[in-house]
């Protein structure tokens, strides 16, 4: 606890003395000593819903409007976030700064753009069921009250790194996306659950696109699976961005994130928000 204290010396200054006084903020003796007993959750009733670009959005009418009516339905009950993947355009967007050399911190900020429209689409399509767009900045603190007043709040999944974003560990691509925005939100704001709206089951070894229809059978699924075993595996492809499993590792709110197949199933939604097994978890390994 810091406190206020009385200079020895004519002068009436006051100074804070606290714990952190000429202390090394890179220490990891001292950093140890930084951890909270007891997180604060600014929205422990919020449910983040992360809908994927390429995965659902791309795909126009037939796969948003189904999973928009579940959501209507849902919000009647649940406190939700709804935030927006980039998808194909951002990947194209992407194609070409890579072409023209461009550093990680630009593709970041040309490819947050993409989200940002995927985010105002979803809002004037459910404006009349409350559909609101919010931004990065203040609005995040009010996110109880929209959803109290009837409100959907969306925004896009991209965070705010833009030229401050990490270099990239393989290649160009920015590696902090939408994923991990829809990640960082929920665990910094404390929320009731995470889950990622994608179109396949969950997750698999490898990708079920990329392998021939005939030879499916052979994939290994995972329905509940931790992400300290996930870092060990070494996956060639996931299906949510990487960085989150170290996230989650970390993370002081949320134990676990769901992933689920709401372009065939959109009652899956429904199902996860009642707390239910479909689709895959990934956990924190305590």
């Amino acid at each position: 606890m810091a406190k206020l204290v009385k200079e020895e010396s004519d002068t009436g200054r006051l100074h804070i003395e606290s714990p952190l006084m000429g202390e090394s903020l890179v220490s990891k003796e001292f950093l140890k000593r930084t951890e909270a007993v007891d997180t604060f959750r600014m929205h422990p009733d919020i449910n983040v819903i992360k809908i994927g670009g390429q995965s659902i959005i791309d795909r126009g009418r037939t796969a948003i409007l189904p999973i928009l009516d579940v959501l209507i339905q849902a919000k009647e009950k649940y406190k939700i976030l709804l935030m927006t993947g980039g998808g194909t355009r951002a990947r194209h967007v992407y194609s070409i700064g890579v072409d023209l050399g461009m550093p990680t911190g630009v593709l970041s900020k040309l490819g947050d753009k993409v989200s940002w429209q995927n985010a105002e689409m979803l809002s004037v399509l459910l404006s009349k069921h409350g559909g609101v767009k919010i931004g990065h900045g203040d609005n995040l603190e009010q996110l109880t009250m929209f959803c109290r007043q009837g409100y959907l709040p969306i925004t896009y999944g991209i965070p705010p790194y833009g030229f401050f974003e990490h270099p990239a560990e393989i290649g160009s691509i920015p590696p902090h996306r939408t994923d991990c925005g829809a990640f960082l939100l929920a665990e910094n704001i404390g929320a009731r659950s995470l889950i990622f709206l994608k179109d396949e089951k969950g997750l698999f070894d490898r990708d079920p696109k990329k392998v021939e229809a005939s030879k499916r059978d052979g994939l290994k699924f995972f329905g509940r699976i931790s992400a300290k075993e996930l870092l060990e595996l070494d996956l060639d492809d996931l299906i949510v961005e990487r960085p989150i499993l170290t996230f989650l590792q970390r993370a002081k709110c949320l134990k676990e994130l769901q992933i689920i197949d709401a372009l065939h199933h959109p009652e899956h939604i429904l199902a996860a928000l009642e707390g239910k097994h479909v689709g895959t978890i990934i956990y924190k390994e305590e």
